[in-house]
């Protein structure tokens, strides 16, 4: 019996030694990397909306019929160059009426001129008063008033008879034609727009924060250069300048407006396109480390830092810009700290680690490897 049970508590005994949970746990390794402080460039992307320089609006200047369009849409056109006539014929007769008016205040002014003439010498040799003279002088003065009133109305027949031709107030493209040849237009009726794609503007709005961001890194002319990216994705093959910005902030969105002028020769730009503007800010002294070793809590980002007795700790970041592949952290981390790179998901705070150190190169290596 007593064999029994000492051979019982000799099985108890190398059981409980066995027993996984009884012994310590094996401490695994992780790798880690330190902060990574450099120098480099942040862009970032932003809305534009891209207006042709010079974009106008053909419209009527008097009633009539359409009488013919000289230009089609889509069509370059030249400054000065005829695109719309205007029935006409109601303006030339006015025309014609103005110049007979001002040749008879012409006549009439001859005529009182030479009644002056006239009146004067009957005054010298005292035939007449001087009275006469008096009123001979204010009926040339009137004539002669008829005249410019005369000119005037000559004037504004002329004007109003070239309003029948509309032509192309500078060198630009036509775009829809609403109206065809016959048409009944009124003053102020709408005939085209035409455009000046030979240069582009480009708007776009930049937060508060963002534009005293490039404020502080503004080193020379060359930080006005922009990018532009097309609405398929292709980089413009010309590069923009920043010209101008709102002289207020908008106080609904907290955004101030910028305007970029770009060269467009070859003409892929067209007034209402859109497009992204890509804006370079130059970091320095940039602390950043890689995206896989962050993780977000609640809209919160956090990293596992590894501390002098390799254990595990959380520590809340503030990161102000996303790189490719890597995060700019503002503040939360150390130069020194040592950062839990791959497996976070299996570790929580608290948790003892063996830290490997893994170099950059290694660490880009991998990312090369993930898509951005």
């Amino acid at each position: 019996m007593f064999k029994v049970y000492s051979f019982a508590l000799v099985v108890l005994v190398i059981t409980a030694c066995s027993d996984p949970n009884n012994q310590s746990r094996k401490v695994e390794s992780y790798p880690v990397v330190t902060p990574l402080i450099i120098d480099t460039v942040f862009t970032q992307d932003y809305v534009a909306d891209i207006h042709a320089i010079q974009n106008v609006e053909i419209r009527a200047r008097i009633k009539g019929f359409i009488d013919k369009i000289h230009v089609d849409e889509g069509k370059a056109v030249q400054a000065g160059q005829l695109l719309f006539t205007i029935s006409s014929q109601e303006f030339k007769l006015a025309l014609l009426r103005a110049e007979s008016q001002l040749k008879n205040a012409i006549a009439d002014s001859k005529i009182a001129e030479v009644q002056v003439i006239n009146t004067r010498t009957l005054v010298d040799q005292k035939i007449v008063s001087k009275s006469e003279l008096d009123m001979a002088i204010a009926k040339l003065e009137a004539e002669q008033a008829n005249i410019e009133v005369a000119q005037s109305a000559v004037a504004s027949a002329q004007l109003h008879l070239s309003y029948a031709s509309v032509r192309a107030p500078f060198n630009g493209m036509i775009n829809r034609l609403p109206l065809k040849t016959g048409s009944l237009v009124d003053e102020g009726t709408l005939l085209t727009t035409i455009s000046n794609y030979r240069e582009i503007f480009a708007y776009f709005n930049l937060s508060e924060k963002q534009y005293l961001n490039i404020l502080k890194t503004k080193t020379s002319n060359h930080e006005n250069e922009v990018k532009l990216v097309l609405a398929d994705g292709q980089f413009f093959p010309f590069k923009g300048k920043i010209e101008t910005a709102e002289s207020e902030i908008d106080k609904s969105t907290g955004n101030l407006a910028f305007r970029a002028r770009f060269n467009n020769p070859e003409l892929i730009l067209r007034h209402g396109s859109s497009g992204k503007i890509l804006l370079e800010t130059k970091l320095t002294k940039a602390m950043i480390i890689p995206q896989k070793a962050v993780f977000e809590v609640q809209d919160n980002e956090y990293a596992y830092i590894v501390n002098d007795k390799n254990i595990i700790e959380l520590r809340k970041l503030t990161i102000s810009h996303r790189l490719s592949h890597f995060y700019v952290v503002e503040t939360g981390l150390q130069p020194n700290d040592k950062i839990v790179f791959e497996g976070i998901q299996k570790l929580k705070e608290g948790d003892t680690i063996m830290p490997k150190q893994l170099s950059y190169k290694n660490v880009i290596l991998q990312l090369s490897t993930l898509p951005k």
